[in-house]
């Protein structure tokens, strides 16, 4: 825990940026019906009934000091698709940086494993040369701020039913171009102190 909190508690460093990174399934729905229009004092009304289409997953990265955020779609969740993510952190994000500390849960699938079973062995090495995996507790995902920032995402641009790919991934690029130029982040509050403080009783045994 203090690992992370110690990281969050670092001044800004482009060179050495600190990403938190997360992933999220989301449902694709469509309605079967068409919704009736609003009328004056009414919203806009939709039939209950919907027809699920399939699920996709959301890879979020989030850099909380440069309010900065990119969300990646995929079909899947695979250790191949995070190793993917990976190359693109580090080759598109943060191609001049000499290292790139990422907070990630402890998922079967967040390892550096997972790139070596993704691409050559030269290819995985060069990557991970880039990367410091920094990861939060079991249990205490929580500490992860992609999570924070996952929620804003639901609740500002997905909490409606969408039944194209090619129109979620187009209103996750808007949303995602709001919130970089706003530059909008976190305000943590939760230190290292704050932790010894509530958690002592760990700390004793």
């Amino acid at each position: 825990m203090e690992d992370v909190l110690d990281l969050y508690a670092e001044a800004y460093d482009p060179l050495s940026p600190v990403v938190c990174f997360d992933e999220t399934p989301y449902q694709l729905i469509a309605e079967t019906r068409q919704g009736l229009p609003p009328k004056p004092n009414q919203p806009q009304r939709f039939d209950y009934e919907y027809q699920r289409i399939g699920t996709v997953n959301l890879f979020v990265f989030f850099q909380p000091l440069a309010g900065w955020r990119h969300v990646e779609v995929t079909e899947h969740r695979t250790k191949i698709d995070f190793a993917h993510c990976m190359q693109q952190l580090v080759d598109c994000h943060f191609p001049d940086a000499h290292k790139i500390r990422l907070v990630l849960d402890q998922l079967n699938t967040h390892t550096a494993a997972s790139l070596y079973e993704a691409f050559p062995a030269p290819e995985a090495r060069r990557i991970l040369r880039k990367i410091e995996f920094h990861y939060t507790p079991k249990h205490a995902s929580w500490l992860n701020m992609a999570e924070i920032e996952i929620s804003v995402l639901m609740g500002q641009c997905l909490d409606r039913r969408i039944g194209q790919l090619v129109i979620l991934i187009s209103e996750i690029m808007a949303w995602e171009t709001d919130r970089n130029d706003d530059k909008a982040t976190v305000q943590w509050h939760f230190t290292t102190d704050k932790a010894r403080l509530k958690f002592h009783r760990f700390y004793l045994s």
